[in-house]
């Protein structure tokens, strides 16, 4: 099986136009989560991180997002990138279905597909849609395509926008915060939402790699509680299984990973969730956080944008500190980074839950071995 490396990548959000916008920002301790005003999607006033770009004339506001982040991934990168074996991925909850109802196109998800792999000049494309582990998945199906031989690169973009219908679903379910969320905090009162457009150019050749910064994609894993439909699991086993695949798969021991990058959602069921699942998992003591309180929960986006946030961590040897923690809230001990930290190894691991009771768990590793 072949080697997977992440060799470039850019983020569209509301704290910046770059991956290096939004690493400064975070670094910063900058939050895109505002009060947004009544009457936007719902008749009272929302905490969200929203309003990056607006519709224009034929193209969708999470269409604009998308092609700048693609674009800005695939700068200087086209000379390498053959076409034909090179795979796209789109990783979204939603696509565009704020379209509802009025006349606009490329409502379905495998039409944007294939819209936004034409925009960077790419024939394959595939949709990978599935609650909020979408883009950790993506990634994961992702690796495996091109570890198998099947393709050489693959371009996987995380996309959402904050919808009306995005916004009454999470209401009607009284998850919504009421101020900026607090992962595992114990003052934590629900989750925000947010919108991003978040890219990754995965090769499998070594040779695309020297003299670049670059981050490996290690060993992966997939699990379901089968629990409740929108209810995670009481016990948080499920999670701790599919972060024992990704363990396994990568040779690894949880002693090896030098840091997690949590789903981290500010319910109270989700970071308890979470938190039994890294003590089964045997990470109590291993550095946690959460980046839902500088993006809100940006769904289908959220594993690709956090994983390139991971993967920055990693260039820079610091672990970013979860906004708005103060105190543990959560019955499992639980390391969570409260300050910017020291990292003290070169492995994350990023997790993802999500409705239906999906887990996702996917091992990064900073590439120490070029020539």
């Amino acid at each position: 099986m072949r080697a997977v490396w992440s060799i470039a990548d850019s983020i569209v959000s509301p704290l910046g136009w770059t991956t290096g916008e939004n690493y400064t920002s975070l670094r910063q301790g900058v939050s895109g989560v505002t009060l947004q005003p009544a009457g936007r999607w719902l008749e009272e006033p929302v905490y969200a991180s929203a309003g990056t770009l607006e519709d224009s004339e034929g193209e969708s506001r999470l269409e604009r997002m998308s092609i700048l982040a693609l674009r800005r991934t695939m700068v200087n990168q086209k000379k390498y990138v053959v076409p034909e074996r090179t795979l796209f991925i789109l990783s979204t909850t939603k696509g565009n279905i704020d379209a509802l109802g009025l006349d606009r196109p490329r409502l379905h998800v495998h039409e944007t597909a294939a819209y936004l792999a034409k925009a960077i000049g790419l024939k394959h494309s595939l949709v990978v849609s599935n609650a909020c582990i979408s883009g950790v998945l993506a990634l994961i199906v992702a690796k495996r395509y091109l570890a198998c031989g099947a393709y050489d690169h693959a371009v996987v973009l995380g996309v959402d926008v904050v919808s009306r219908f995005v916004v009454s679903g999470f209401r009607s379910l009284q998850a919504l915060g009421a101020s900026v969320c607090r992962p595992f905090d114990a003052q934590r009162t629900g989750i925000n939402l947010g919108e991003a457009a978040a890219a990754m150019l995965l090769t499998t050749d070594p040779g695309l790699i020297r003299d670049r910064r670059a981050i490996r994609l290690l060993g992966a894993g997939v699990s379901n509680d089968a629990n409740h439909i929108s209810g995670p699991s009481r016990t948080g086993q499920e999670l701790a299984q599919a972060i024992g695949q990704a363990l396994q798969t990568s040779h690894l021991m949880a002693r090896d990973i030098s840091a997690v990058f949590a789903h981290g959602t500010a319910t109270v069921y989700n970071d308890e969730m979470e938190a039994k699942a890294f003590t089964l998992a045997g990470l109590a003591s291993t550095p946690v956080n959460s980046l839902k309180g500088y993006y809100g929960h940006t769904l289908g986006a959220a594993g690709v944008l956090e994983s390139i946030i991971a993967s920055e961590c990693l260039h820079r040897g610091e672990m970013l500190p979860t906004y708005g923690f103060e105190n543990l809230g959560v019955s499992s001990s639980l390391n969570v980074c409260a300050t910017l930290q020291k990292l003290p190894g070169n492995r994350i691991l990023k997790t993802a839950s999500g409705f239906g009771g999906c887990n996702a768990a996917l091992v990064l590793e900073k590439e120490t071995n070029l020539s």
